[in-house]
């Protein structure tokens, strides 16, 4: 499975308050991008209930935007079509906080899929509140124990190698571990944006989990981000096999097949795919490792026209035997 020591930047947003009626989302967030990959994130978590309904928002080739604090959930959908029509997010700053008062409580951070990038915190927060921001990242936080919060996540954003997932963990986990929220932890989120990657190829969803009552929700985030990013990398060479493009669905059902060595629908569609790229020995071995970990595959094995090159192999009639 993936090693936490590589995990992804994450925008972290923490609760003002745990308290139903503070509409406070006092939290500490990142938003990010690769633009190498074509990917955008965010990354956060608060002592506030389902954090992961209220800061993150984006849009696969377009960008992502936390707002938190006093949080205006208006400033994400707004400020994502602003990104889209090509307006900076220092610009997006100026527009969206048309109209505040000037010692609002408002904080968010956008970045653009270039990259560029902007974080905002208004006199009105609640400190300890501030963020950092740079190429390809934004990280921002409010009732923080400290700066020393956003420091460590933008160093651990910027020394985490893998990808922008595990790079985003990486960055929630060390606020974490500088004190994050001053009121302590409950709920976590991170999604990454990418056009195409979701079930299907039919949507931008690559991950998108969320922890939303827990007593160790960075924890559980990195439970569900294990397979979030097996399943990323599932649907992807999946998209590729349906479209008849074997040879770009093989390395990321490969990748899918390390992430997830004892999941036996994964051996099982990774047998199908080296398959379609003519590797019978190769397809042969997966469905093997398929049927060991689900004996009940053994029928669709038998059935299974994706399989249909193996029928006359008699190894093949070996692992379909009752």
């Amino acid at each position: 499975m993936i090693r936490r020591a590589q995990l992804f930047a994450i925008l972290l947003l923490v609760s003002a308050s745990p308290s139903f009626a503070d509409p406070y989302v006092a939290t500490f967030s990142i938003v990010a991008s690769d633009p190498d990959s074509g990917e955008v994130g965010v990354a956060v978590a608060s002592r506030f209930f389902a954090v992961g309904s209220v800061v993150p928002f984006g849009e696969g080739a377009v960008g992502a935007i936390a707002t938190q604090a006093n949080a205006d959930v208006s400033f994400g959908p707004r400020g994502l079509e602003l990104l889209a029509r090509g307006v900076r997010p220092e610009e997006i700053v100026d527009i969206l906080l048309r109209g505040e008062p000037l010692d609002n409580g408002r904080q968010f951070g956008i970045v653009a899929a270039d990259g560029s990038s902007s974080t905002y915190t208004g006199p009105g927060c609640l400190p300890w509140a501030g963020g950092r921001a740079g190429a390809n990242y934004a990280v921002q936080g409010n009732i923080l124990t400290g700066e020393e919060v956003v420091i460590a996540m933008e160093a651990a954003f910027l020394a985490t190698n893998g990808t922008l997932a595990d790079r985003m963990y990486a960055a929630l986990l060390a606020g974490d571990a500088r004190g994050g929220d001053s009121r302590g932890k409950q709920s976590a989120a991170l999604m990454v944006r990418k056009p195409g990657s979701g079930y299907g190829g039919k949507n931008d969803r690559a991950i998108d989990i969320r922890v939303d009552d827990h007593a160790e929700p960075f924890q559980e985030l990195g439970r569900l981000l294990d397979y979030a990013q097996m399943n990323y990398a599932w649907n992807e060479a999946w998209t590729g096999y349906v479209e008849k493009n074997y040879a770009r669905a093989l390395p990321p059902m490969e990748r899918a097949a390390r992430l997830a060595p004892d999941v036996a629908e994964v051996h099982y569609d990774l047998a199908v795919i080296r398959l379609a790229n003519e590797d019978q020995n190769g397809a042969l071995a997966a469905l093997e490792t398929a049927l060991a970990l689900n004996p009940k595959l053994q029928d669709q094995a038998s059935k299974d026209d994706d399989l249909d090159a193996l029928r006359d192999d008699d190894r093949f009639k070996d692992l379909i035997r009752p």
